[in-house]
């Protein structure tokens, strides 16, 4: 969007508005000042009338040992309580709970009563092999009811949890075995993944067979795939036998708020690993809260987020905020590709989805597949169901939102494109669906109760217009409460000294518009490019490009340059066939004149290459630590066995024209 441009604003529906939790933005407002006039009783008020407590808090923050905040810190609580038997015992035991789409299409439905049988079974098996309230529990599976029986089975007696993506190495497992000095391992034989049968226990044994792993004392292995499995006598169990004998009641571990719920190693992390480690109440809350604030969840919708629950959204938007809020959700074995394109709009218009949260990255792969194989458009499908889209994982680039505004939406959905991480355990700046007017490619305005704020280097605010470091000024209650056994690298890495350890660091930066003080997430801090001593984001660039009717998606890099410091490299997927020879010399040259028309010639890619898609792990996400190597022309030396394809860093080596 060229700088003269006024964005377009879509505003909610009335009907949206009227019949939203947050209800126009006067409501919004009024519970920002909220906040701020008493931000203690705020969030305490939340606390009270969203968690069931077994014993109620009367602390709400303490700030003592700052960092280390602590909320609601002598309340106790469980959280597999709060999304099972509240809901058993509030009489939706016979509403389903989960639907499961397996990868060949076969639907399996549980109800909260039989959601909460499985877990107590399964919970039962885990104390029986001594593990305890405190002990940490590593679980290595595929998208199944396994994988959320398992999370909630550990939340309920009180061991902290830990899920490795089931797409990680054998190494990247030991490494988080060993961190965590967990006693259990919980696996499957293997996973089915776009009609193939790929294998996982054999990685587990692989990766318990590197050292460092002699605390593991189970592992329990999930029956998925019937394929080849050693076990090991004494050690490993399968997960059907030792649930077979168990009682379908099991008594919650009580545990305190601040009691560590779950690890999750964040990725792409080249050293030791770094695990987040986040608490039970605070965490408990703002998944609740997000669910009724951003998705405006209601009692008969059907809501699906596509992401892993290796990941931070399957915990906060798949295990714990839907069952918490009594929803009826969607967990998804497959690919959004198998066995074909429209496996998406298919499954939206079968089990009539009403709230559909996804990445741009799937969006923008979909796009690029509807447009060279019309059937699997989603214009082909009834998506009349759906009521609100969103957007996770990144930044979303305009064309990618109008599209998907346009054609999965139907013109009528709000999308809630939702900024947050794995350190922050749920959105912090976000539409809200009845409230907020939209502008594609901002997260627009901070959730209420989180005071963010961009700020330069020395933590000082900047004007509205102006770029800077995003940090939010207060600590909330899901936010990560330090980093596993390394409380220094914690401070170090979002409360540090250049901001005297009093604003969190998000490590993105941001900019406000100067009218409405809408957010626009310009990319990672490390992602902003130096090019003859102009600041932009990657973020900025990816998406000129990807407004280009030829580009389906693009990756943006720096990489070292004797003549301005940094060059710019994009890494570009087309529409339609890669190019070679004259046309892709031509392709480029047409590329670098639309980014210098949409954004300035400083901004011009220096070098473009093509490839038939992005070096991506399973789950989406661009592996943009890889492109940085290929553009700096090294090479690849480390694991790339988490990428779903990793044959294309053969076809991006080269430069095209």
């Amino acid at each position: 969007m060229s700088n003269e441009q006024q964005p377009r604003l879509y505003y909610p529906s009335e009907e949206m508005v009227k019949n939203a939790a947050v209800s126009g933005m006067d409501a919004y407002r009024a519970l920002c000042k909220e906040a701020e006039d008493d931000y203690e009783g705020y969030w305490a008020r939340q606390a009270r009338e969203l968690v069931e407590w077994k014993k109620p808090f009367t602390q709400v923050l303490d700030e003592s040992n700052a960092p280390f905040f602590k909320w609601f810190a002598d309340g106790q609580l469980n959280v597999s309580y709060n999304c099972l038997d509240r809901n058993v015992n509030n009489g939706l035991g016979d509403k389903v709970a989960l639907i499961f789409e397996a990868d060949n299409g076969e639907v399996t439905r549980v109800t909260y009563k039989d959601l909460l049988a499985r877990v107590c079974k399964f919970s039962n098996a885990l104390r029986d092999m001594g593990v305890k309230k405190g002990d940490r529990v590593v679980i290595y599976l595929p998208m199944s009811i396994e994988g959320v029986v398992a999370m909630q089975a550990c939340a309920r007696i009180g061991a902290t949890h830990s899920i490795v993506f089931g797409g990680f190495s054998a190494q990247a497992l030991r490494d988080r075995i060993n961190d965590a000095g967990a006693v259990a391992l919980i696996t499957s034989d293997g996973q089915f993944r776009g009609g193939k049968a790929l294998p996982l226990k054999p990685i587990a044994d692989e990766a318990l067979g590197m050292g460092g792993c002699e605390s593991i004392k189970n592992v329990v292995v999930v029956q998925r795939t019937g394929g080849a499995c050693t076990m090991v006598e004494g050690r490993d169990k399968w997960f059907h036998e030792v649930c077979a004998s168990q009682a379908e009641t099991c008594e919650p571990e009580w545990v305190d708020a601040e009691h560590p719920l779950f690890l999750l190693y964040t990725s792409g992390s080249t050293g030791k690993p770094k695990g987040v480690q986040h608490s039970t109440g605070g965490y408990l809350l703002h998944a609740i809260l997000t669910m009724k604030y951003t998705f405006d969840i209601k009692p008969n919708d059907v809501f699906w987020c596509t992401a892993d629950i290796g990941w931070v959204t399957g915990h906060t938007y798949i295990t714990y905020g839907p069952l918490a809020c009594g929803a009826t959700e969607i967990v998804f074995e497959g690919v959004p590709t198998y066995p074909d394109a429209g496996r998406f709009w298919k499954m939206i218009q079968d089990h009539k989805v009403n709230i559909f949260y996804t990445a741009p990255t799937a969006i923008r792969s979909l796009i690029k597949a509807a447009e060279n194989t019309p059937t699997v458009h989603p214009k082909n499908y009834n998506l009349s169901s759906l009521r609100i889209l969103g957007s996770v994982g990144e930044p979303i680039n305009p064309a990618a939102w109008e599209w998907y505004h346009e054609n999965v939406g139907g013109g009528r959905c709000p999308i809630v494109d939702t900024f947050w991480q794995t350190e922050t355990g749920g959105h912090m700046i976000t539409p809200l669906p009845g409230a907020t007017p939209l502008v594609p490619g901002s997260c627009t305005l901070p959730f209420p109760g989180i005071i963010a704020a961009v700020v330069d280097e020395t933590g000082t605010e900047v004007p509205n217009g102006q770029g800077g470091i995003l940090v939010v000024k207060r600590p909330w209650p899901s936010m990560i409460r330090t980093i596993w056994g390394d409380p220094e690298r914690f401070k170090k890495s979002y409360y540090p000294d250049d901001f005297k350890g009093q604003l969190y660091l998000a490590g993105d930066g941001a900019i406000r518009d100067k009218e409405t003080g809408y957010f626009t997430i310009t990319g990672r801090i490390d992602d902003v490019l130096n090019v003859s001593g102009h600041r932009m984001g990657t973020m900025e660039i990816e998406s000129a490009l990807v407004a280009h009717e030829k580009v389906a998606e693009a990756a943006v890099v720096g990489r070292p340059d004797d003549l301005t410091g940094e060059a710019i490299v994009a890494f570009v997927v087309l529409k339609g066939a890669r190019p070679t020879g004259e046309d892709a010399k031509a392709m480029i040259k047409d590329l670098q004149n639309w980014v210098g028309h949409e954004i300035g010639p400083i901004a011009k890619p220096k070098d473009i290459r093509f490839g038939e898609n992005l070096p991506k792990t399973r789950s989406g996400k661009i592996m943009r630590r890889l492109l940085r190597q290929l553009a700096k022309g090294e090479e690849i030396t480390q694991d790339t066995s988490t990428l779903e394809n990793p044959a294309i860093l053969d076809q991006l080596k080269q430069p095209a024209g």
